[in-house]
């Protein structure tokens, strides 16, 4: 019971670490990984048309929560025409209006996405009911009828209906009655509302989806049509053309059902041509944008908020608590021994600017001629502060001058030794020093030891890529290791260099 303030303590830290880390990740976006960048398109429609020198009001149909992509910005242009926003049905529009205009017009709606997992709300609505009976003609019902009940026995469900007759409808020469329903529609447009037209013959619910292929440096595009099919559960996307299932990749849906993409009032002539264009931007700064966009104030007080400087700080800084519930980890369950707690940390640091290696070579390099300089200035019988700093002293100097050998040696490499903690060389050289004449060699060697080998198991930590994203990113994640801390305060088990040590005992008892 007496450490149960201790856990309570170290799962409310957790939970609220993991809790904050979960929200970042589902509703702003931010990666668990460190990938960088991601395809951004920005796609311009510009919509023009033959103003008749009076009022005039321009609606452009605008995407509303197209599937597979989210919104990141989106700017109206316009020369001297007031622009508003407003809902119409399962689209948007864009409304222009202008007290005066004459001659050829040109406005500009600019949009940027980027591709999600979501799905759109709209495709998972609720059941629209089923559609009456279209009035057809008297000899173009009898054709549709026959195709309707040869479909019918050759399905299982909605979504197979409706592939087998789109391929049906597409099969030119297949069927006298089926060739004479192929000139329902003599434009990709007219043809896939004349296939929701047939459907509806057989009660079952569709309509017609535009979207704009996105392909890089595309000029002059124009939306195309794909249909969906309700099975009573959810909107279907099928091709008018082959009935295959499913959107085509990087197919933004711009607007839904057959109203007008672009209205004029006040004037004639309207086309909507679309340019796109793709390029990279870091998954981070979109998160940013998404949230600023709906309003979220979390990333405007996070580290991303900083100087560029200070948050290059930070990226290190935010490691060393990994560094130190490492060594937690390495002295109270594993038992390896090593000069004081921080000591590997700090050079573990440094090891970031060597590499790994070359700082091990240059650490043991400057302990090594340090101790032995430490056993001479003990014959000196010095006081404790005047032998501490001569100790300092003579480390800068050997610091100094493997620099200088190393330069004219041309390994450049050497130079980083200066990286090094000054003051931690010294008190290691004194710590090893004393340990050396209390304990003898064996133990100074073993701590010395122990003081490296968590030294590098830091550096390959701190340094790992994705533990570096993950603590920069979400440093509430910092509070799920101070949890884990907390409980390992209260380990008081064995260290499983204990099983080693107590070797013989172990083998006693079990004979």
């Amino acid at each position: 019971m007496r450490n149960l303030p201790v856990w309570i303590i170290a799962a409310l830290l957790m939970a609220a670490g993991a809790a904050m880390c979960a929200y970042k990740v589902r509703a702003l976006g931010l990666p668990l990984l460190p990938s960088t960048d991601t395809a951004v398109w920005t796609v311009e429609a510009r919509a023009a048309f033959r103003a008749r020198g009076g009022p005039v009001k321009a609606t452009l149909l605008i995407p509303k929560q197209p599937p597979g992509f989210e919104h990141l910005d989106e700017h109206y242009i316009s020369n001297g025409f007031g622009v508003t926003q407003e809902a119409s049905g399962l689209n948007r529009a864009a409304l222009w209006a202008v007290r005066r205009a004459n001659g050829t017009q040109a406005v500009y709606y600019r949009l940027t996405v980027y591709e999600t997992d979501t799905d759109n709300p709209t495709h998972q609505d609720p059941f629209p009911g089923y559609p009456r009976v279209p009035d057809y003609g008297e000899s173009t019902q009898a054709a549709v009828n026959a195709l309707l009940n040869e479909v019918r026995s050759e399905s299982a469900d909605i979504a197979t209906f409706a592939r087998a007759l789109i391929a049906r409808m597409n099969r030119e020469g297949a069927n006298p009655s089926v060739d004479s329903l192929r000139t329902g529609g003599d434009s990709p447009g007219a043809w896939a509302q004349w296939l929701v037209d047939v459907l509806a013959g057989a009660r079952i619910p569709a309509r017609v989806i535009w979207g704009l292929p996105l392909v890089d440096g595309t000029r002059d595009a124009t939306l195309v049509p794909y249909i969906e099919v309700h099975n009573e559960q959810r909107w279907i996307p099928m091709s008018p053309e082959t009935g295959k299932v499913g959107l085509p990749d990087d197919f933004l849906v711009w607007r839904i059902g057959n109203d007008p993409l672009l209205a004029v009032d006040g004037g004639a002539q309207p086309d909507v041509r679309f340019s796109v264009t793709r390029s990279q931007r870091q998954i981070v700064s979109i998160a940013r944008d998404r949230a600023r966009q709906h309003g979220s104030l979390v990333l405007d007080y996070s580290l991303f908020s900083l100087p560029v400087q200070t948050q290059n700080v930070y990226r290190v800084l935010l490691t060393v608590p990994l560094g130190a519930f490492l060594v937690v980890l390495l002295r109270n369950v594993v038992g390896v021994k090593t000069f004081g707690t921080f000591m590997p940390i700090l050079i573990a640091l440094a090891f970031r600017e060597t590499k790994l290696i070359w700082g091990i070579v240059l650490f043991t390099l400057i302990v090594a001629l340090g101790l032995g300089l430490r056993f001479a200035l003990e014959r000196l019988k010095l006081l404790l502060v005047p032998r501490l700093a001569s100790v300092l002293i003579i480390v800068i100097l050997l610091m100094l001058l493997v620099s200088l050998v190393s330069h004219h040696l041309g390994m450049d490499r050497g130079l980083s030794i200066a990286l090094f903690p000054m003051v931690i060389l010294a008190m290691t050289i004194e710590r090893m020093s004393l340990v050396w004449e209390e304990h003898g060699a064996w133990e100074a060697i073993l701590q010395g030891g122990g003081s490296l080998l968590v030294a590098a198991a830091g550096f390959l930590v701190m340094s790992n890529p994705l533990l570096t994203h993950l603590v920069f990113v979400f440093p509430e994640l910092l509070l799920v290791l101070l949890g884990a801390c907390l409980i390992l305060g209260r380990y008081t088990g064995y260290r499983l260099s204990e099983f080693w040590r107590f070797r013989a005992v172990l083998a006693g008892k079990d004979q």
